[in-house]
């Protein structure tokens, strides 16, 4: 049974049990004491009370017993700070433990405990072991320099830990030089700030160091080097003769990642199968680097030709290798065409390849095709066209359609293979090859036009949304080489309203182009009945004002001016489809290995996690400073610190509710003004330049409505673009797009709901709506799963705005909120087509009681037994003069209750105390010291017994105060 029986056990009292053998003089008795606890904490029971107890348990020389107690130690440290402190002296001791694996561990553990009251307890054990004989105890500090960093980066900069880490680059053991490094790379991610120096005699170093240190080592290096910038060419030539040797390296896993992000590298780690993927890659991206240096056309030739052999010995790898080798290999052939230039051969597709590495095969295939291997490729795809497996048979077809948009001399032959498919009517191979031909007539106006009898003797067979809108498009252009065009497209008009809304926009364009070529009867008839469709019928509104547009414009009676903009002729195109935009490719190279690589996405965009909560806050700094900001956060910001009043900026949005989209659902008529607000509120506020925040709302409590003092909450649910946690199209649990959420949760009349604003942006209708959510700290939670107002079927371009009543303590996870705003709910959305994850942002006061718990006497107990210990501080100014009955009106609408007011004996400062009790019972107390000072400053201090919502309240007081952090010159 071995070590399975500690998880079996569920008897009561247990705790007391625990307790006793921890502290039983038997060394074995107490070792299996602490199993039990580890257990315990691992299967999600609190087993916290046992702190100090498991805490002396650290007084031991047995490995495996520290290693518990540690690890006990690390996971209950942020419930518990007061009592971590306890294991300082502990920590302090074991650094100077004869033991290496000791010293090593204790290092660990100090940089995996996340809390800057022991940080500075713990600098001087950590500089020592800086500087320990063992190498092993040195690179695992300079690890932990790194976690140090990113709880304190100022004390970690001011006690020259930065310095040391420079040094130990010049260690003389390669794995002390790697963790250098990689310490280094993340320091410099997080602060932004230059901190890696990549001189001559640094890379020199580094270099050295490659030859000794393992596999994943050589990584780390490879990607410090890939930032290192060469003065001339001559310089990196000497760097790719040095790196070119990684190439040939027995694991191809030196190859891959780059100086973007050690979370997204790990992250990659996880998803290939073995490690070898990465020494290849990575060495690759820094000859790409180094080759932009170079001036000598040959010299570049000849780099190219040896990344060759490489890139091909990854695809005799494992399928998911192969996936992220191709992925790569389509922004490197992108980049370097000649790398791959003689090997479109290697790409062809096996009968046992997964069909995800035959996709990105035909891809590789488009891109290396040219005047030399074309007839091979053509012929090759035309076989993977008759595949039993339609996807791939379908991208084959369409495969071919590119080839010809590439390669104007190549177009006959690829003309002549879609020919040859249509002959054998397959309904999938059809269907394909009228999208396809359809960009051919665009590219090769005039020549073509032979192709358009067999296409259109099949029209029956059409069934795909895009293959119809391409057959419409065809009869639309060239109604007078078709000898029955008027019936074909009559045949589409049939079932007008059951299409999509792109193939019925498409229906309308071609009914013009018909009546504008030929106004005979028939055309009349046909046109007349599009239009009336649109503009009478339809729920679209960009297809509705279209029909309006070509109808008025018909109305003119001047049909030759009509024609030379509906049916002037066209430019030509090319496919753009598999290239990556150029800013977007040089980012993408310099990730070559990474997620960034595979998905084709900036990291900027792929990694947000901590990330999220510092773009929020730097609403505080001078936006002079802020360069990569987007657009919507700038509208938020502006919006938060706009000088107005909040009662203007009120009627700003209500006067601009009134308009909702038409593309809404009829149900939207039936909820009163107040829940009907438009996409584009303030737009008449000069201070938010984007009107890009489709859900804005103004949560009031009902009780505040009066008073002179009173102002509307602004609280922003801004759109998912916005905070970054949701996209635009949201992608479901198996890669299916089309649904369009933005969102936010708050208070509408009293009552806690979660606004959603719902589109359908795919190309079928939606049905079966459910809305769902993960466990949470809170436990908030839909009351019922069905969502309300929802229409039955949400069709293709249409969007609803829904409420969806939320209700606490239903799906509590018994975790700890996370450290930094936002809060984030964890939502599903189920549809008859895929189950959609999303994440939808609230502030703190959603989960505050709305009845007062706290009197005077009991938050004083409270703030007592808190002590200044708990105490976080932050010295603020307001952007407008704040009055104490001000403040309290505000903070009333949040049910931050107001429970007394103390005023200095100088009368130049009032301090005032507020208390919310949260809905799962935590307790936040905050004390407002307000000075009558010019400029006026505020102090505001915060106590709980739970850490992680200090950082939510500050949020939440300096959005409802508008507050900005205090200068040291102010302070």
């Amino acid at each position: 049974m071995g070590d399975a029986r500690y998880f079996s056990s569920s008897k009561r009292g247990e705790i007391h049990e625990l307790k006793e053998e921890l502290n039983s003089p038997n060394k074995d008795k107490k070792k299996e004491a602490i199993k039990k606890v580890i257990a315990a904490m691992t299967v999600g029971k609190d087993v916290s009370p046992l702190f100090p107890d498991v805490v002396n348990c650290m007084q031991t020389n047995s490995i495996e017993v520290k290693k518990l107690v540690y690890l006990y130690v690390i996971n209950y440290a942020k419930s518990q700070p007061e009592l971590a402190i306890l294991a300082v002296n502990t920590f302090r001791k074991d650094t100077m433990d004869p033991n290496p694996l000791i010293r090593a561990l204790a290092v660990r553990t100090m940089g995996s405990i996340k809390l800057e009251q022991m940080t500075e307890y713990l600098l001087e054990p950590l500089r020592r072991c800086c500087k320990d004989q063992d190498p092993y105890v040195r690179k695992t500090a300079a690890i932990c320099i790194s976690k140090f960093f990113e709880i304190s980066p100022d004390m970690v900069e001011d006690q020259g830990f930065v310095a040391v880490l420079k040094d130990m680059l010049s260690d003389a053991n390669p794995m002390v030089v790697s963790n250098a490094v990689i310490a280094l790379c993340e320091m410099q991610q997080q602060s932004g700030k230059r901190m890696m120096p990549l001189d001559e005699k640094t890379v020199s170093n580094l270099l050295l160091a490659l030859n000794e240190c393992t596999e994943w080592a050589q990584v780390i290096i490879l990607d410090a080097i890939t930032m290192f910038q060469p003065k001339d060419s001559k310089q990196a030539k000497e760097m790719i003769e040095r790196v070119s040797a990684r190439l040939s390296h027995v694991n191809s896993a030196v190859v891959v990642f780059s100086n973007g992000g050690l979370v997204e590298a790990r992250a990659a780690v996880d998803m290939v199968v073995g490690s070898t993927l990465t020494n290849v890659l990575s060495a690759i991206k820094v000859i790409m680097k180094m080759m932009e240096k170079l001036n000598n056309t040959d010299m570049i030739r000849v780099m190219c030709r040896r990344l060759s052999a490489p890139l091909v010995t990854l695809l005799s790898q494992e399928p998911e290798i192969q996936y992220i080798a191709l992925r790569n290999i389509r922004l490197i052939v992108q980049k370097r065409p000649i790398v791959l230039q003689g090997e479109v051969k290697v790409f062809f597709c096996k009968y046992n390849d997964p069909i995800y590495v035959k996709m990105e095969k035909l891809d590789v295939m488009v891109m290396l095709a040219n005047e030399r291997n074309v007839d091979v490729v053509v012929a090759e795809l035309v076989d993977y066209a008759n595949e039993v497996d339609l996807e791939f048979a379908c991208k084959a077809v369409s495969s071919i359609g590119r080839i010809a948009l590439k390669l104007q001399a190549a177009a006959d032959v690829c003309v002549n293979a879609i020919l040859e498919l249509i002959e054998h009517r397959a309904d999938y191979v059809l269907q394909e090859s009228v999208v396809s031909m359809r960009d051919v007539f665009r590219k090769y106006p005039g020549k073509y036009e032979f192709v358009i009898g067999p296409l259109c003797e099949n029209l029956e067979s059409l069934a795909k949304p895009e293959a119809k809108e391409a057959m419409i498009w065809i009869l639309g252009e060239y109604p007078d080489r078709i000898e029955n065009a008027g019936d074909l497209l009559y045949s589409f008009l049939d079932g007008f309203f059951s299409e999509t809304y792109a193939v019925q926009q498409e229906l309308l364009t071609a009914a013009i182009k018909f009546f504008l070529k030929d106004t005979s009867k028939t055309n009349q008839d046909i046109v007349s009945k599009v239009l009336k469709a649109c503009t009478d019928s339809s729920s679209n509104p960009d297809l509705r004002d279209r029909g309006y547009m070509y109808w008025r414009m018909l109305s003119m009676g001047d049909l030759e001016k009509c024609k030379k903009i509906v049916v002037a002729p066209l430019p030509r195109i090319m496919d753009t489809s598999l290239l990556v935009e150029s800013n977007l490719l040089e980012i993408l190279l310099g990730t070559i290995g990474q997620l960034s690589s595979i998905y084709f996405i900036a990291p900027d965009e792929l990694i947000e996690g901590t990330k999220q909560y510092e773009e929020m806050e730097d609403y505080y700094e001078d936006q002079s400073s802020v360069e990569d900001r987007s657009q919507n956060i700038k509208a938020v910001k502006a919006a938060m610190a706009s000088p107005r009043s909040y009662e203007e900026r009120t009627t700003d949005l209500d006067s601009g509710s009134e308009d909702t989209s038409s593309s809404s659902s009829s149900s939207d008529e039936d909820d009163d003004d107040e829940s009907s607000e438009s996409e584009s509120e303030d737009e008449e506020t000069p201070t938010t330049a984007t009107p890009d925040l489709p859900i804005q709302r103004f949560m009031v409590h009902p009780e505040d409505q009066k008073g002179d003092v009173v102002e509307r909450v602004r609280v922003c649910c801004t759109s998912l673009d916005d905070v970054r946690v949701l996209r635009l199209v949201l992608t479901s649990s198996n890669g299916h797009t089309g649904l369009k959420v933005a969102g936010g949760i708050g208070f509408v009349k009293g009552v806690l709901c979660m606004e959603l604003l719902i589109g359908n942006s795919g190309g079928v209708p939606l049905t079966g709506f459910a809305i769902q959510c993960n466990k949470n700290a809170f436990g908030l939670a839909p009351k019922l799963t069905q969502i309300a107002g929802m229409p039955d079927t949400l069709q293709p371009g249409s969007s609803v705005s829904v409420r969806v009543p939320l209700e606490p303590n239903r799906l509590n996870s018994g975790s700890p909120p996370p450290n930094h705003p936002p809060l984030l709910l964890q939502t599903a959305i189920k549809t008859n087509v895929d189950i959609f994850y999303m994440n939808i942002p609230y502030t703190l006061y959603v989960v505050f009681e709305s009845k007062q718990m706290i009197n005077a006497e009991q938050f004083l107990s409270l703030w007592q037994r808190c002590g200044a210990d708990r105490q976080t501080s932050r010295a603020a100014v307001p952007s407008q003069p704040l009055n104490p009955e001000m403040v309290v009106a505000r903070l009333r609408q949040v049910n931050l209750f107001h429970v007394n007011t103390r005023g200095s004996r100088d009368g130049a400062s009032a301090a005032l105390y507020f208390g919310a009790c949260l809905t799962n019972r935590l307790v936040v107390l905050l004390e407002l010291v307000l000075t009558r000072t010019v400029p006026q400053k505020v102090m505001v201090n915060v106590r709980t017994e739970t850490p992680p919502l200090v950082n939510h309240m500050h949020y939440l007081i300096e959005s409802l105060l508008q507050l900005k952090p205090a200068t040291k010159a102010q302070q």
